[in-house]
This record gives C-alpha cells, structure tokens and sequence, in this order.
C-alpha cells in the first residue's frame, strides 16, 4: 500500500505504469485484510514485523479503499482506546525496530481530534515521553543492529505524536526534543557498512525525512 501511495504521486509515465502493474496486488492485500481485521480479537504487541500499531498506521494512512480505511480506524479503537499507564520502563526489548507503546501512542493520534488525543495521551503515558536514544552494541549483528531502527521509529512517532498535539501543550518541547535526538542517532547509523542495517536501514531514514504520514491530521 505503501508502494502504491508513493507511485500515485509521482506524475511520471513510468510511474502510472508501475502503479497499474501492482494494481491487482494492492486490491488483493486490501480484500484480505478486509477479511482478517474483524477476526483480530487482540493487537499484536510486538517490537517487531508483526505489530499491529504500526500496521494499522500505514493502513489508514495508504489505503485508497475507504471500507478498508473504517475498518483500520474502528480497530483503532477497539484495541487501544482503554490502554491506560503503558510501561515504558519494560521497554525496549534487545531486538525491537518499533516501541509498542509509542507506536500505540502514534497510531490512536490518527483517530482522535487533538484535544480528545491531548486528554487520552496522559492516561496512556503517565510519565511523559521523554526518551534516550538506544545503542546498538554489535552493528554486525542482524538482531541487535535493529536497535538502530528503533531510533528511527521513535523519531518519526514522536513527531507524530507532537503534530496531533495542540500547539500550547506543554509536552511539546520535550517530545520535539527527544524526536530530534533519535533522529540524529538514526541518521549516524546509516553507513552502509555492515549488510545487517545497511539493507534496510536506509528505508527507515526516508521514511523519516519525509514525514510520511507524521502530520496527517485525523479523517
């Protein structure tokens, strides 16, 4: 979805090609996940590639297809809109490229106005968001290399986080600043000299820099 999202908008020839070459493969992941949502009787609180938070936001985000979208946001809702004192100090774990907690935080920012957001967040996050980027101890190892992913995740869901906040709130400082340190630690890492982050780091960096999907605003 993602893939089709960012070939619709490059106006190019080759790009409208593209786009209609994985047209099928789109309708197909739309239909199936029309299909799977309502059997989901529980998220998936990962760290990793099964997280549901973090799909549910490329989701509504992607998707042209507006049944798909309801369904995405309604599961929003079901999952996490209760979450209360989300424990931060239980994360991350040694091989996380997403925080659960945050990327909950992000993902119910796209189903709220900013100021039900701005009342629901301290309940979820009690303690604020102030975050320290992670260090990845051994860059060669595949697993412990995903640490590095996790800043990147954590920059560009505390800048989700911020754009869904009224502009007077008072976390505001703290959480830009924590998004910028991430940010500046995930940019570092991006070497290409161990295959164990360069082969997929660099998709996590752009995806960062150009806030895909960071400030859209609730539909």
């Amino acid at each position: 979805m993602q893939l089709a999202a960012e070939l619709r908008e490059w106006d190019d020839p080759l790009a409208r090609e593209l786009a209609s070459n994985i047209a099928p493969l789109e309708r197909a992941a739309n239909e199936r996940l029309k299909t799977w949502l309502p059997k989901l009787s529980h998220p998936v609180r990962s760290g990793e590639h099964s997280q549901s938070a973090f799909a549910l936001g490329l989701i509504i985000d992607a998707t042209t297809d507006d049944a798909l979208r309801t369904l995405a946001r309604g599961a929003v809702r079901r999952f996490y809109l209760r979450d209360k004192a989300c424990p931060l100090a239980y994360e991350p774990s040694g091989e996380d490229f997403l925080w659960p907690c945050i990327a909950e935080a992000d993902v119910v920012r796209r189903v709220l106005k900013p100021a039900e957001f701005a009342t629901w967040l301290p309940q979820f996050l009690p303690s604020g968001v102030s975050l320290r980027p992670t260090i990845v101890t051994d860059p060669t190892d595949p697993k412990l290399a995903h640490l590095d992913g996790l800043n990147f995740s954590r920059a560009w869901m505390l800048d989700g986080i911020a754009s869904a906040l009224p502009p007077n709130d008072a976390r505001l400082a703290a959480i830009r600043a924590s998004s910028a340190a991430h940010r500046d630690a995930g940019l570092k890492s991006v070497t290409g000299e161990h295959y164990e982050g360069g082969h997929w780091l660099g998709s996590f960096a752009v995806y960062l820099t150009t806030r895909r999907g960071a400030a859209l605003p609730p539909t």
